[in-house]
């Protein structure tokens, strides 16, 4: 098991989620090699649950990190859940290269940000 996929299998274990049971955890990369991780926290008012890919974000840019080169995402289920569409939005302001890969249980899956995330919504394209 790689060094990302154990780092988010640990996030995950404290992740907070007392309402789904859908725990989930996120190890990302930036391009110096520091790695962010971030769990899911759940609210009893579920517009104010974060996710764990938004978590390893945040802590990523307070980090410093601009440039990041993949992402992890582990959850308890087969196949294993993509980030959502406002993690993959967010993800896009750093880069549509951004490796992402899944992991469940027993499975893995794996895209680019770009293949998640076609005609992607960001600085780039404001742009042109």
């Amino acid at each position: 098991m790689s060094d990302l996929v154990q780092r988010a299998r640990a996030a995950m274990q404290h992740a907070w989620a007392p309402y789904s049971q859908f725990h989930v955890g996120a190890a990302l990369e930036a391009q110096d090699g520091t790695v962010y991780v971030g769990c899911n926290v759940e609210s009893a008012s579920y517009g104010l649950t974060i996710c764990a890919e938004r978590m390893a974000l945040g802590a990523a840019v307070v980090g410093g990190a601009r440039k990041l080169t993949r992402i992890v995402v582990t959850t308890d289920v087969d196949p294993p859940a993509a980030p959502c569409g406002a993690c993959r939005q967010l993800l896009a302001e750093f880069g549509l290269d951004l490796e992402v890969r899944a992991v469940g249980r027993t499975t893995e899956k794996r895209w680019t940000l770009a293949a998640l995330l076609p005609d992607a919504f960001t600085k780039e394209s404001l742009d042109r």
